[in-house]
C-alpha cells in the first residue's frame, strides 16, 4: 500500500498569494457595499420604495458573499490540527449554505409586501430613489473595477467581479423604474420593479444554494469531470483498474480526491505518485490527492469495491 497526499504545491501557493493580495480589496469592497445597504434601507423606508429595499436585500446578499470570499482567504491559511485534520475550510461551505437560505427568506418577505402593494400602492419619492440608486451604480461599478485585474487568476475574485458588475446593472434598473414613476405617476411600477429584482436575487441565490448544498453533501464539484479523472487514473502505466474513487470539496476553493489503483506489480515509487498528484492539480484543480495502490492478486477483493464505484 502506498499513499500520496498533496495539499501544498507551487500552484496552491500562487493562488494563496492572489487571495492575500486581494484581502485589502475585499475589506474595502465590504465596507463600501455595507454602507450603501444601510443608505438604501434608510432612504427606501423614507421614500416608501419597496424596489429600493429589495435592491438593498440583494446588495446585502452580495455583502455576505464578499465576507464569505474574504473569510475563505483566512480559512485557506488555517493550519490543520490533531482533531481538525483538514483545517476549517469546510466552514465556508456551511456559511454559503446559510447565506443562500437567509436570502431566500428575505425574498419571500419582500414578495409578500410587493403583492400587498398591488392592491394598496403607496406614493414613492422618485427623486430620492433615483439619487440613492445612482449612488449604487457608482459604488457597485467601482467595486467591480477593484476586482477587475484578478478576475482571470482567482475564481473567488472572478465571482466578486461578476456579482458587483451585475449589482451595478440592477441599480441602474431601479433608476429607470423611478424615472418611469416620475413621468407616468404609476406607483404600481415600484412593486413590479421589486418583483423583477427578486427574480434576479432568486436566480443568483438558487445557484449558490445548489452548489453549497452539493458541497455539503460531498457531491463532486461542478468544475471537475469525474469520468475524465477516472480515465486519467486508469491510463497510468501498469494500472488495470480504479475503484473506491471519491472526489469532494474541502472548502469553497479546495478539492480532494482518494482512490484505489489496482497495479499487479505493485511498484509505484514516490516520484510517480507525485507526478499523478501534480497532474490531478493542473488538469482538474484537485489539490489534495490520496492514492492507494493494490496488487489485485488476492483471493479476496478489496471489500470497498463492493460498496463504492
Amino acid at each position: 500500500m502506498a499513499e500520496q497526499s498533496n495539499s501544498r504545491s507551487r500552484v496552491g501557493h500562487s493562488h494563496a498569494h492572489v487571495r492575500r493580495d486581494f484581502g485589502a480589496v475585499f475589506a474595502m469592497a465590504t465596507v463600501l457595499n455595507l454602507s450603501y445597504v444601510v443608505v438604501q434601507v434608510v432612504f427606501g423606508i423614507a421614500a416608501h420604495s419597496l424596489a429600493l429595499i429589495a435592491d438593498a436585500a440583494h446588495n446585502f446578499g452580495d455583502v455576505l458573499g464578499l465576507l464569505l470570499a474574504w473569510w475563505a482567504t483566512y480559512l485557506s491559511r488555517t493550519q490543520p490540527t490533531v482533531r481538525r485534520t483538514y483545517g476549517l475550510g469546510r466552514s465556508s461551505i456551511l456559511a454559503a449554505l446559510a447565506n443562500a437560505i437567509l436570502l431566500l427568506v428575505a425574498v419571500g418577505g419582500i414578495t409578500w409586501e410587493a403583492i400587498r402593494r398591488f392592491s394598496n400602492p403607496e406614493e414613492v419619492a422618485g427623486k430620492t430613489v433615483i439619487v440613492v440608486a445612482a449612488i449604487g451604480v457608482v459604488i457597485n461599478g467601482l467595486t467591480a473595477m477593484l476586482f477587475f485585474s484578478g478576475r482571470k487568476r482567482d475564481l473567488n475574485v472572478k465571482g466578486a467581479f461578476l456579482h458587483m458588475a451585475a449589482d451595478a446593472a440592477v441599480s441602474a434598473g431601479v433608476v429607470v423604474a423611478a424615472l418611469l414613476i416620475i413621468f407616468t405617476g404609476w406607483h404600481v411600477i415600484d412593486p413590479i420593479a421589486s418583483l423583477v429584482i427578486n427574480i434576479v436575487i432568486v436566480w443568483g441565490t438558487w445557484a449558490l444554494l445548489r452548489d453549497s448544498l452539493a458541497m455539503a453533501l460531498d457531491i463532486v464539484p461542478e468544475s471537475v469531470d469525474p469520468v475524465a479523472v477516472r480515465e486519467f487514473l486508469a491510463a497510468q502505466p501498469g494500472v488495470i483498474a480504479v475503484h473506491d474513487l471519491h472526489i469532494w470539496a474541502l472548502s469553497t476553493t479546495r478539492t480532494a480526491l482518494s482512490a484505489h489503483l489496482v497495479k499487479p506489480d505493485a511498484e509505484m515509487d514516490d516520484q510517480m505518485l507525485l507526478c499523478i498528484s501534480e497532474e490531478l492539480r493542473h488538469r482538474f484543480g484537485i489539490g489534495h490527492a490520496t492514492i492507494q495502490v493494490e496488487r489485485g492478486d488476492s483471493a479476496d477483493p478489496c471489500p470497498q469495491t463492493q460498496h463504492h464505484p
